[in-house]
């Protein structure tokens, strides 16, 4: 059985109070976001490792791009093994203007083996609204390798998948925001405590005569007027504002990950009064081969035979008590106590969670 590692994130137990974070760390601005970009490129000088004729799309794609160039070849007449077609995409951040260069990451949906050595040739890319706002050419740079042939062959991460550094320029501005008169907060986190405390920190810094230009609408949305002041320089405003402290607030929450094995909790997770009463039980089949050998120059024939043994060890049970006010800490060494796996202490949480034990969110992914 593959060994799971048990992660418990327990360094805040000791450390003290949570520290104030920057307002720009809790939200963003409404409207300035980040877009996808996507496209559809060839990468060539791929040395025999690119698209077989299989993949109908490659050659096609080759011969439309050379035709464009004044040269006529049919597509079915074309060996794209050292040619692949790749899917492109990158992220256009916002108030990108034309000229600055992006990340490209091209990934190859043919039956290419091998993306290393290659060069991506000039491929537009689309935004959703389908208009062109960036360019990708360039060299393509591979995380792994692929190397022998056969069966003697050695494949290290994927190397069908690449990047193109600053590969991709933006030829058309992306669509900006005018800040005017009003600016919402969004919380990357939506939490009402935390929301509250951000308009209460803007009132206390720009509030005046009574008048409160920071108002929280929901859990994950805070409106701020922009003083008269800064009615003329409102970039000015908003780099101030986002230099302000806000003490967070987070809900109490256990996450889980039962394929690794990793359990995260924080300081805030508390234990009602509780009994927990743990013991395993385990089974083990083993089977072993015996090869029946008959003596020389008989008519018999070597036979193999299989034996199988079973064995059930049972624990006895083991017990832990918590009471009224019990911290993660104490759980923690409570389940190390016991000799809990990390499967174990999966299972005790979902069944102190089931109980109404456990005094926060169980979140398992």
């Amino acid at each position: 059985m593959r060994r799971l590692v048990f992660f418990l994130v327990a360094a805040a137990l000791a450390a003290p109070a949570r520290s104030a974070t920057r307002l720009k760390d809790l939200a963003g601005i409404e409207g300035v976001r980040d877009n996808q970009l996507i496209g559809y490129g060839l990468v060539v000088g791929l040395a025999g490792k690119g698209d077989t004729q299989q993949t109908l799309f490659s050659p096609q794609s080759l011969a439309n791009m050379l035709e464009r160039m004044g040269i006529s070849v049919p597509g079915a007449t074309i060996r794209v093994k050292d040619m692949a077609a790749v899917m492109i995409t990158a992220t256009l951040p916002p108030f990108a203007q034309p000229g600055i260069h992006l990340d490209v990451t091209a990934a190859a949906i043919g039956d290419a083996t091998n993306l290393q050595g290659g060069v991506l040739l000039l491929a537009p890319m689309k935004a959703a609204d389908g208009q062109v706002y960036a360019v990708a050419q360039g060299a393509v740079v591979t995380g792994g390798f692929s190397a022998g042939h056969g069966g003697a062959s050695q494949t290290v991460n994927h190397p069908t998948v690449g990047r193109v550094p600053g590969g991709a320029i933006v030829e058309r501005p992306t669509p900006s925001l005018a800040f005017k008169g009003v600016l919402h907060l969004q919380l990357r986190y939506a939490d009402f405590i935390t929301a509250s405390r951000i308009a209460a920190a803007l009132n206390a810094k720009y509030g005046a005569a009574g008048v409160l230009p920071a108002r929280a609408e929901n859990s994950a949305l805070v409106s701020v007027l922009v003083p008269s002041s800064y009615a003329a320089h409102p970039i000015d405003f908003i780099a101030e504002m986002e230099a302000l402290t806000v003490d967070a607030d987070q809900p109490a929450r256990v996450v889980v990950n039962e394929r690794t094995g990793t359990i995260v909790m924080g300081r805030d997770v508390h234990i009602s009064p509780v009994a927990i009463l743990h013991g395993n039980l385990t089974v083990e089949i083993q089977t072993s081969l015996d090869v029946s050998q008959p003596p020389p120059l008989s008519a018999g024939t070597t036979a193999a035979a299989a034996k199988v043994s079973v064995d059930v060890k049972e624990e006895p049970a083991r017990n832990v008590v918590l009471k009224r006010g019990a911290t993660v800490e104490e759980l923690v060494r409570a389940l190390a106590a016991i000799g809990s796996t990390p499967r174990d202490v999966i299972a005790i949480l979902q069944n102190l969670r089931a109980a109404g034990a456990l005094e926060a969110e169980l979140e398992v992914i």
